[in-house]
């Protein structure tokens, strides 16, 4: 198996010389199950960077460390130079999550669901109802306010759980594979909405997924197999580094398997 797990340049941070997320060393085993072996890289802060791996890769641990779900015991995380295990209530203000499962109550309004997760970040009143007006309008769907969740396509179930990720105004986005299962308008048009909030609001990303066609030749790249990170860098420079004619052919050179 090939390794271009050293950084292959430094990305520079767009609004920010604090990475918006530093992973250092980071280990995690599930009994004898090594789920992550040595993790180390950066997010740049206002900046799309793209998760790459196959099932079992180990992303969703990785998010789940990030988030807090599990202890980091081995190595460090911290977000805008806040470490999680030290100061978890800085580090998690700056963070937005939309995990992979569907989290919204699909007995409640879309305004609703928005309300009550500003509630719980001590956002109330007449602040919670414009944050979630802007949001809403932010992904288009300022017109379903009063829909319940239960009445919304796929795509846009997934639109309005990024809209709630932002309305603690985070600097950092992590998506779990946010497109699995979608259409292919829908997941186009979650790609631009997430894009855009890079380029309009200088959020940083981590996109998490194991879809090749998600990923620009100028997106920063972390290649991660097997709990392993074998790449760390622009996607472009990744291709050109392994010979490949593009991002999949990269892929294959440096996991050994078809995505």
């Amino acid at each position: 198996m090939n390794s271009l797990a050293e950084p292959l340049e430094r990305l520079p941070d767009v609004v920010a010389d604090t990475p918006a997320l530093t992973v250092a060393s980071v280990s995690h085993a599930y009994g004898r199950h090594q789920a992550l072996d040595d993790v180390s890289f950066t997010v740049p802060a206002g900046r799309f960077t793209a998760l790459l791996g196959l099932n079992g890769a180990g992303k969703t641990t990785l998010f789940s460390l990030i988030t807090r779900l599990f202890h980091t015991r081995v190595g460090s995380i911290s977000v805008l130079g806040h470490r999680v295990d030290r100061e978890p209530g800085e580090a998690l203000r700056q963070l937005g999550v939309v995990f992979q499962a569907r989290t919204l109550d699909l007995d409640l309004s879309v305004k609703d669901n928005l309300l009550y997760h500003a509630s719980l970040h001590g956002i109330g009143g007449r602040e919670a109802r414009a944050r979630a007006g802007r949001v809403l309008a932010r992904v288009g769907l300022e017109s379903h306010a009063r829909i319940a969740a239960r009445r919304l396509s796929g795509g846009e179930v997934r639109r309005v759980e990024i809209a709630r990720s932002l309305l603690h105004e985070p600097q950092l986005l992590l998506l779990d594979e946010p497109t699995v299962g979608l259409d292919v308008s829908s997941k186009r048009s979650i790609v631009t909405h997430v894009r855009a909030l890079v380029d309009d609001q200088h959020v940083a990303v981590l996109w998490a997924t194991h879809l090749l066609d998600e990923v620009d030749p100028s997106d920063a790249v972390v290649v991660l197999h097997k709990g392993r990170l074998l790449a760390w860098g622009l996607a472009e420079t990744i291709v050109a580094r392994t010979g490949a004619a593009d991002m999949r052919g990269a892929f294959v050179t440096l996991t050994g398997e078809a995505p």
